[in-house]
């Protein structure tokens, strides 16, 4: 009988393993197997709402959305919490594990991590459209404009707020210099609304259009020899004008002096008929 004992305890253990192994179902282990495969970047304080977005789309297609939005009850739901949770874990960088190293739930996990992260994401959002807002072509081509415009829209898109492609476009058309005030003019008083794809082939195309009469204007002239003209105008000027006053100076004497000897001739003349 005593021989019996450990086969029956052997025999116990056993069923239990089988038993603990059964309770993971294939979906689970696809999960935790595939994890950070699929999750190839683990969480930081720049990339949450990129995380966010692959873990929860993971687990909803896997049946295990559930265990985010509340806590396990039965024992089989305990063991599945805790096998996710330990794989979350484990996308989860070295710099944010403190924050929820002391947790167990799954539940309890994404909760923190969300209340964490969701005001930093709103200041990046405000700081991101407070850019867009004042971003502007100034010197740069159109089609390094437009990428620039799109970098900005995409990271705020990576904080899972959308900007709306009529936003878009007046972010666009502000940022835009006095040149293409006409074209700004022509989008705003548009009777139908425009896609951004055709607006983007609008502004190459006007650039262009732009370039080209520039290329035929004249050539302006230096300011610098205009400003050394002008100043030698003004000198040659100046001369020519004390020029005439000297010699109108001097012609003016010149019959003052005629017209007094022509009265002493008259004076003469009469005194001696007197005589």
């Amino acid at each position: 009988m005593a021989d019996h004992l450990p086969l029956s305890s052997q025999s116990d253990e056993t069923h239990g393993d089988v038993s603990s192994q059964s309770t993971i179902s294939p979906s689970l282990k696809f999960v935790i197997s595939n994890l950070k495969t699929l999750v190839p970047h683990q969480l930081s304080t720049d990339n949450y709402p990129i995380w966010r977005s692959q873990i929860l789309k993971l687990l909803r297609a896997n049946g295990f959305a559930t265990f985010l939005e509340s806590a396990p009850l039965s024992e089989h739901e305990q063991i599945t919490d805790r096998n996710l949770a330990a794989a979350i874990c484990s996308t989860i960088s070295s710099s944010v594990l403190p924050y929820i190293i002391h947790l167990d739930l799954t539940l309890e996990i994404w909760k923190v991590l969300e209340t964490r992260f969701q005001s930093s994401c709103r200041s990046k959002v405000i700081q991101l459209k407070n850019e867009l807002h004042n971003f502007s072509m100034k010197t740069i081509s159109m089609t390094q404009y437009l990428t620039e415009i799109k970098k900005i829209v995409d990271q705020i898109a990576s904080t899972g707020c959308i900007v709306g492609a009529e936003d878009i476009i007046l972010y666009i058309v502000n940022g835009l210099p006095p040149l293409y005030q006409p074209f700004k003019t022509s989008i705003r008083t548009m009777l139908t609304s425009i896609s951004l794809d055709n607006l983007y082939a609008l502004l190459i195309s006007e650039e262009i259009h732009l370039q080209n009469e520039a290329a035929h204007l004249p050539t302006p002239a230096d300011p610098n020899m205009a400003l050394y003209t002008r100043r030698g105008r003004g000198r040659r000027n100046s001369a020519d004008n004390l020029k005439i006053q000297i010699l109108t100076f001097a012609l003016l004497n010149k019959i003052l002096f005629l017209a007094k000897y022509a009265t002493n001739v008259d004076i003469r003349l009469m005194s001696a008929g007197t005589d």
